[in-house]
């Protein structure tokens, strides 16, 4: 997740005010608004001072991203958290997944003066309490196998005083085998306490899957950089791979060339359908660290005398 200075984005200093913030950020959606803007990269920006505006014009937003800040640095000088910074904060009232993904929205409200509806009341003593939301980081074994897990969530509380506090509670959460990047879990009524004898609000949980070093997840296919010789990409072999649920025997055809995806149905991530998992091939060379591998070199390049494989750009050349 790349991280984003939001109080650089709005020329502000770290100890704005809101009002300062606010100022800035009215400022800034007029002049890259894309119905008026001439500048080529102003829906880029446009969309850059909403999500900065997002973040810092709600307080408890501010507060989690301020001491996200603080807990990520790195010297003196450098204003960078952790990456995945937002995750285990929880949030009160409107989906904090809008503000993540940098959603607009509220940017207009703010500019032309239309109020975002609430939850509406039951009655003059009683209200069903407020939605929360929040983020989780899971592994990606976690999304294959499911489980239990004990989930931390910090939220940032406004007193009577204006001054905002953290509350950490923790929760045992269900995580259903098959969990997908992006699903939201509802626990209904781990949310916000009603008022009366309204009923407690629902908590949403948006799933994030950590990076893994081997394995990338794209939708419920996974894909893995698979290194494979170059004699067991002339001649073919039967190769060991890794997946998340165990290592698999692999047929590589002989033959096989850098960048070719070999498919391995149904190992990619648990559902309806389920999906399947990549190999994608990678020749890799030994070095050359020795006489023997010299000449092994001089060998193999002697058994090919008229193989060119920049024949093809050295004919399209001017």
């Amino acid at each position: 997740m790349e991280f984003k200075d939001y109080y650089a984005t709005l020329g502000v200093e770290q100890t704005a005010t809101q009002e300062q913030i606010k100022r800035a950020y009215r400022r800034l959606a007029r002049k890259y608004h894309p119905d008026v803007s001439k500048d080529p990269d102003a829906t880029t920006r446009f969309k850059e001072v909403a999500q900065a505006y997002e973040a810092l014009n709600d307080p408890e937003k501010r507060a989690a991203y301020d001491d996200a800040v603080q807990r990520g640095h790195r010297g003196a000088e450098e204003f960078r958290p952790q990456p995945g910074w937002d995750s285990g904060f929880e949030f009160s009232g409107r989906d904090f997944g809008a503000f993540s993904q940098g959603g607009a929205g509220d940017l207009f409200e703010a500019l032309f003066g239309r109020t975002a509806q609430g939850r509406s009341s039951r009655g003059p003593t009683q209200a069903a309490g407020e939605d929360h939301h929040a983020k989780v980081q899971i592994d990606l074994e976690e999304a294959f196998r499911g489980g239990k897990r004990t989930v931390s969530l910090r939220m940032p509380v406004v007193d009577v005083r204006g001054q905002v506090m953290f509350q950490t509670r923790q929760i045992e959460v269900d995580i259903p085998k098959g969990v997908s990047e992006g699903q939201h879990l509802r626990l209904v009524g781990q949310g916000g306490a009603g008022y009366g004898s309204g009923p407690a609000g629902d908590l949403y949980l948006e799933v994030t899957v950590r990076p893994h070093p081997y394995f990338r997840l794209e939708g419920r296919d996974v894909y893995l950089d698979l290194p494979i010789t170059p004699w067991e990409a002339g001649l073919g072999a039967q190769v060991s791979v890794p997946t998340p649920d165990g290592a698999v025997q692999l047929t590589i055809p002989p033959g096989a060339s850098s960048g070719q995806k070999l498919r391995l149905k149904g190992k990619g991530l648990p559902g309806h359908p389920r999906g399947d998992m990549y190999a994608v091939l990678a020749i890799t060379v030994p070095p050359v660290a020795s006489a023997s591998a010299k000449k092994a070199y001089a060998a193999l390049a002697s058994s090919f005398p008229n193989f060119n494989p920049r024949g093809t750009l050295e004919a399209t050349a001017p």
